[in-house]
């Protein structure tokens, strides 16, 4: 297989549990991935990235690792991953693990040594003394809610879990730790694992530990000081030493100057980096368990500050609106309803025609929606489930705590795969009686892959569209960007531009028509893709814009 540009590659996530049921068990597994592997490849994507499937207690849907150099028997075994890795090889596909380096599981052997009182693994993570007051070291919040200090009785000691209880910090400024970090990258890339997503990897370098009067306690461990030279010397140690590989970091709450260096492209510490403000328009300041309308205007200005400067900087964004913790993108930006097809196509237009690498989350290239759950007991995430409970002691209803839940709760997400119209959305192999293990969206008898794949004005051939076009122009991969329309209520457009290449990219982003007046001229260019019929180009200027309508436009 010919290396792969990572800036003309659109990678493909998925959320094994939730993807395909091979074994009837009603839990997605290895083998279901290598049996959907040609529907993949239809897509055109270029690598997989998977969530998490090594041995875990599975508190945090895997990201609570207990042993990294082995399978989760729910998924599989090591063989499953061996004939994966080769199978999507030979469809010139890459896979990207997902690493979780800034906890591991309580049930991990380094923290059970450490519960034993043994002081070389006590130094793998961060025992401290409370205060004089009997309270714990710090006010820190955990990301799942609570305090993020757990005591344990027999030291007289906290530790530090920035999630849940049972995914203690690991202490990166310990060099073991590091080593132990490198050892398990270069494992997996002796197996022929291409890709590696680091799981909030800039959060591995604390600051200090006093009480935060300002904040939840995020000012003192994120973008930490020594972050840049411990991942100078992952890179250095382990897949710097394969141009081939891949990375992409998760950073959370990060600044854009931290990330000039993260994904800089000649600081050698990873590929790209996935930045989430752009994902907190429909938050409040940094609370999500709120409802507030999304600000489109700060969307924009966002995304732009972010394509601008980094570009400026030569440093790579990945582009995304979904993941296995974001809703789904169509229920929070777009339409459910008359436009579910056109919003979920303009929605794409706009990210994979950016300057940054493209992630594709599974059931988004079908327009899958939000779950719309009604009971406490059809939710599984961890974070949904505290916050519940949270919403509810600050005084909420139960109805305003499940509307929240609806609209912002990881499950959302996590539905399985909408294969076909049969039972249980086709999910679990034929045959079997077995329940998924998260309930399925009803409406995947009018939305799922089967139908998808034959209709050729489907999302799914849409995003096919979109990808082929990246790997074919230039100018997508490696253009400049320009924002256009930066303050009109309804527009989202852009110019990109490379040698003798010209495109413009627009977009209406509401339901309803729009007017949008402008200078360009279009001479020589055409519309090489768009989510209505006929594109017409504006008379004098004047653009008149139909419902999440969008267009590419291009010259060379």
């Amino acid at each position: 297989m010919k290396t792969a540009d990572f800036r003309k590659s659109t990678v493909y996530q998925i959320y094994p549990k939730s993807f395909y049921d091979s074994n009837g068990d009603g839990l997605g597994d290895l083998r279901g991935i290598i049996g959907k592997l040609d529907y993949i490849k239809e897509l055109g994507v270029d690598y997989i990235w998977m969530t998490p499937f090594f041995v875990s207690p599975q508190n945090d849907n895997g990201y609570d690792v207990e042993d990294y150099y082995n399978i989760d028997p729910r998924y599989g075994t090591m063989e499953d991953v061996e004939e994966l890795i080769r199978e999507a090889d030979k469809r010139g596909i890459r896979l990207m693990f997902d690493m979780v380096f800034n906890h591991v599981s309580s049930h991990h052997i380094w923290f059970r040594k450490a519960l034993e009182g043994d002081p070389y693994y006590k130094d793998f993570f961060f025992f401290r003394k409370g205060k004089e007051n009997g309270e714990p070291p710090t006010n820190w919040e955990s990301k799942f809610g609570g305090n993020a200090w757990k005591y344990v009785e027999k030291f007289d000691e906290y530790y530090l879990h920035l999630f849940d209880v049972s995914q203690p910090d690991l202490n990166w400024d310990n060099e073991n730790v590091r080593k132990e970090v490198q050892k398990v990258v270069r494992f997996w890339m002796e197996k022929g694992v291409k890709g590696f997503r680091f799981d909030v990897v800039n959060l591995i370098s604390k600051e200090r530990f006093e009480d935060d009067h300002q904040g939840d306690g995020r000012r003192f461990y994120t973008d930490g000081p020594n972050i840049h030279k411990y991942l100078k010397e992952l890179h250095e140690m382990t897949f710097g030493n394969d141009t081939e590989i891949v990375t992409v970091g998760e950073m959370s709450s990060t600044s854009i100057d931290n990330c000039y260096q993260y994904a800089g492209e000649d600081t050698k510490e990873l590929s790209m980096v996935f930045s989430f403000h752009h994902l907190k328009v429909d938050f409040m300041g940094n609370e999500k368990w709120v409802l507030v309308p999304a600000d489109f205007q700060k969307l924009k200005r966002i995304l732009f500050e972010w394509q601008t400067k980094m570009a400026e900087h030569h440093a790579w964004n990945a582009v995304f609106w979904c993941n296995h913790d974001q809703p789904r993108v169509v229920s929070r930006f777009g339409n459910e309803g008359t436009y579910w097809k056109e919003s979920a196509k303009m929605l794409a237009t706009i990210i994979h025609m950016l300057r940054g690498t493209p992630y594709i989350y599974q059931g988004e290239e079908i327009g899958m929606t939000n779950a719309g759950f009604t009971d406490i007991s059809q939710y599984r995430d961890v974070e949904s489930l505290n916050h519940f409970r949270i919403l509810q002691e600050k005084g909420l209803t139960e109805s305003d705590a499940y509307r929240i839940l609806q609209i912002h709760s990881r499950d959302n997400s996590r539905t399985p795969m909408q294969w076909d119209e049969t039972k249980h959305a086709g999910f679990v192999a034929g045959g079997s009686e077995a329940e998924p293990w998260i309930s399925v969206n009803p409406n995947y008898v009018s939305i799922n892959a089967a139908q998808q794949l034959e209709d050729e004005d489907s999302i799914f051939h849409y995003y096919k569209q979109l990808i082929r076009i990246r790997k074919d122009l230039d100018v997508v991969a490696y253009g400049s960007i320009v924002p256009l329309a930066e303050e009109h209520p309804s527009i989202f457009a852009y110019e990109r531009a490379y040698k003798d290449e010209h495109m413009l990219v627009v977009n209406n982003f509401y339901g309803k028509e729009t007017q949008w007046k402008t200078d360009i001229d279009l001479t020589g260019y055409e519309c090489i893709l768009g989510n209505y019929d006929n594109h017409s180009a504006p008379e004098n200027g004047e653009w008149n814009l139909k419902p999440y309508e969008s267009m590419i436009w291009y010259k060379q």
